[in-house]
């Protein structure tokens, strides 16, 4: 913003005609919804020609009704994709922390362990793995919280196709096909239609598994 160039002018105009386009969509909440959370962690490695910054993002659903998200370019420069997968995920599970605390604040049973989906097996074998290793050994203390969690129960960690990874929109510039298909699966729909009748379905909904 302090130094706009033609190329920021450039990337700034389609976004400004996706949202012309997008006045009239809302998020949809069913009243009838699982407690259980799913969430997915993505990152956008060094692709910032600016800066060369990493950005991380992460969604959640509840049931689903998409709840909570957020995107960020961080601070410093990864040299490991590894160590900004694994810091997308820390940065995922902190926010699963407190969306169950605030679940529990609510008085809203949590019966089961919630899923946090991430489409880097590295990260996943790091969050298992107790033994630092070359891999390893560069990553802050703070970021083991990850495994912290996973080995309290509070979230099951699962891998996830980078074809379906749904987080992609926050983090990177996706094709027009798979941007438009990533928007239907986060129940935008337009808020002045009158509401469809017949059933909707959780499996109808599942961000990771329904790929049409």
């Amino acid at each position: 913003m302090s130094k706009p160039t033609k190329a920021h002018h450039a990337a700034a105009v389609p976004i400004l005609r996706y949202l012309k386009g997008c006045l009239v969509k809302g998020l949809f909440f069913l009243r009838t919804c699982s407690p259980h959370l799913l969430g997915i962690s993505d990152v956008d490695w060094t692709t910032c020609i600016d800066s060369r910054r990493f950005i991380t993002g992460y969604c959640f659903f509840m049931g689903y009704s998409f709840v909570s998200w957020k995107t960020k370019k961080q601070t410093t420069v990864s040299c490991s994709s590894s160590k900004a997968e694994y810091r997308a995920l820390a940065f995922a599970t902190c926010e699963l922390q407190w969306l169950t605390y605030f679940l529990r604040d609510l008085r809203i049973p949590l019966s089961k362990p919630f899923v946090l989906y991430c489409d880097n097996h590295s990260a996943l074998h790091i969050a298992a793995n107790p033994v630092f290793h070359e891999r390893t050994k560069h990553l802050d203390i703070d970021c083991h919280l990850v495994r912290e969690k996973s080995q309290a129960g509070l979230m099951l960690l699962l891998p996830v196709p980078s074809s379906n990874q749904l987080a992609d929109i926050f983090t990177k510039t996706l094709p027009p096909q798979s941007f438009n298909t990533n928007i239907s699966k986060l129940q935008l729909q337009n808020i002045f239609a009158p509401p469809a009748c017949g059933g909707l379905t959780e499996k109808t909904y599942n961000p990771s598994l329904n790929t049409t």
